[in-house]
């Protein structure tokens, strides 16, 4: 029988990232990065001279993190009991921007804190990517979870049915990311997060 859907990100959603981030580009780079503030064209800087870390050099560290220290994420909190409860009703995709060299990488981190639903890779709008994902769900209802409003824009204009909820679960990032405007609701937290999901999913 088909059932409603739930398709959430990763990084901010899932587990904590940026900070511990920052923690590795400290340790390994002697970099500096604000996320706080959430300007992140100017939020990594080299400690030694204060100067920006040039544009094409951020992916590589990114890469570089995912690569050998996602095990520094850590779960962000009633991520893991709010799956258990909307798994119950609903299936689960973890649709996560990472290129298709790190979906092993993921599958095993995500596993680790005992999460075992399907991931899929993507790079860019995830409006596409979800849609694609619904249909092969044949879900009757299906709700979005991810932090960057530009998301919340794709799936708008690719999935208009699907019920968009906006999220940033790190407490230092969240005061930084406005509302995004295509999101149908703004909840940065998973206890309350999970309520307004379901009532969405059993609606169908």
């Amino acid at each position: 029988m088909n059932r409603p859907l739930l398709i959430t990100d990763c990084d901010e959603v899932l587990l904590h990232m940026v900070a511990h981030f920052q923690d590795w580009l400290d340790e390994e780079h002697d970099i500096n990065f604000a996320f706080e503030t959430g300007d992140f064209a100017e939020a990594l800087t080299y400690r030694h001279n204060g100067e920006v870390v040039e544009r094409d050099r951020v992916w590589p560290l990114l890469t570089d993190f995912f690569r050998g220290a996602m095990h520094r994420q850590t779960l962000t909190p009633g991520a893991l009991e709010a799956l258990g409860r909307i798994g119950e009703v609903a299936d689960i995709v973890i649709l996560t921007n990472l290129g298709d060299e790190a979906h092993g990488w993921r599958v095993e981190q995500l596993a680790a804190h005992g999460i075992a639903h399907e991931v899929v890779c993507n790079q860019g709008g995830k409006g596409v990517p979800a849609r694609a994902i619904i249909q092969r769900h044949s879900a009757t209802a299906s709700v979005f979870v991810d932090d960057l409003p530009v998301h919340h824009a794709s799936v708008a204009k690719h999935s208009p049915d699907t019920w968009r909820l906006h999220m940033v679960a790190e407490p230092r990032l969240a005061p930084a990311v406005p509302v995004a405007a295509e999101a149908h609701a703004r909840i940065d937290d998973w206890p309350t997060a999970t309520d307004w999901i379901l009532e969405r999913l059993k609606s169908a």
